[in-house]
């Protein structure tokens, strides 16, 4: 049950953004520009962090929604979303993404602990400023994002299925048609 009165049936974050417009406007144009914006990063891999990031803050709906929205992005690949969510350190990602998700996983704990050595990592794996920008941003709004959907305690619908359509839906429209 929610803290605050939201619109029934609306899931996550869309019964807050929903419930207070002028906010949701500000919120859904961050995601827009962090994950569909231009960046030396693909769509699929800024989903892929944002994923990483809500599943290490626990946080059901942001994980789900954007576990969903990255598989429908990598098509054939899709498998790669759940190999990260059991590991990076496993998965059949580039060094690049490796370094980058090290990077994501320590902004999420404490982003002072990033580090002069995370970052030359990353560039070597091959990550240019913007790449290493846009992963910092990514990791820090998602631990925003991922509070205000858990501080609010709104309505996650459980069965996985259920996040087919929001990711679909994301993937192919983006983030400033998304709740209308």
């Amino acid at each position: 049950m929610p803290h605050i009165t939201l619109p029934d049936g609306a899931p996550g974050i869309v019964g807050p953004m929903l419930a207070y417009p002028e906010t949701e406007k500000h919120l859904n144009g961050l995601a827009e520009a962090l994950l569909r914006g231009e960046s030396s990063l693909t769509p699929a891999e800024r989903e892929t962090i944002a994923t990483y990031v809500s599943s290490g803050n626990e946080c059901f709906f942001c994980t789900n929604a954007h576990a969903a929205t990255a598989r429908h992005l990598l098509g054939e690949d899709r498998g790669i979303v759940d190999a990260v969510l059991a590991g990076p350190d496993s998965a059949p990602i580039s060094g690049k993404m490796r370094a980058l998700l090290e990077i994501a996983g320590k902004v999420r704990r404490d982003g002072r602990t990033v580090g002069a050595d995370d970052v030359a990592r990353a560039r070597e794996a091959g990550a240019d400023d913007k790449a290493i920008h846009d992963t910092v941003l990514i990791a820090a709004a998602f631990c925003m994002f991922n509070r205000y959907v858990d501080g609010l305690a709104t309505w996650a619908p459980q069965p996985l299925e259920a996040y087919h359509e929001i990711g679909q839906q994301l993937a192919e429209k983006g983030y400033l048609h998304s709740i209308r």
